[in-house]
């Protein structure tokens, strides 16, 4: 469907006023598709930097790590860039 027919059924005038209206509803889809929203947990083990994702992942929209001090989950943020990796080489 068009812009065009959307104003025509809306009975809209202004090109920019209905381009809004759908930028807006848009916008509210996305905000509660969240349908199928599971979590998935694993142990962080000493020394393995990367794990395995669930086949059937589509988005991941957050990581979390529980702080054992006071047993809390705290999120991770995204990084940016690359990661800068050092080696500590002390006996």
């Amino acid at each position: 469907m068009t812009i065009q027919e959307i104003m025509e059924r809306a009975k809209i005038k202004e090109t920019n006023l209905a381009i809004a209206w759908i930028k807006d509803a848009i916008h509210l889809i996305q905000s509660q598709g969240h349908d199928s929203l599971a979590t998935w947990k694993v142990d962080v083990v000493d020394g393995v930097r990367e794990y395995a994702l669930p086949l059937d992942l589509i988005k991941l929209r957050s990581i979390s790590i529980k702080d054992t001090n006071d047993d809390r989950w705290k999120k991770i943020r995204r990084l940016i860039s690359e990661p800068t990796v050092t080696e500590d080489n002390s006996p």
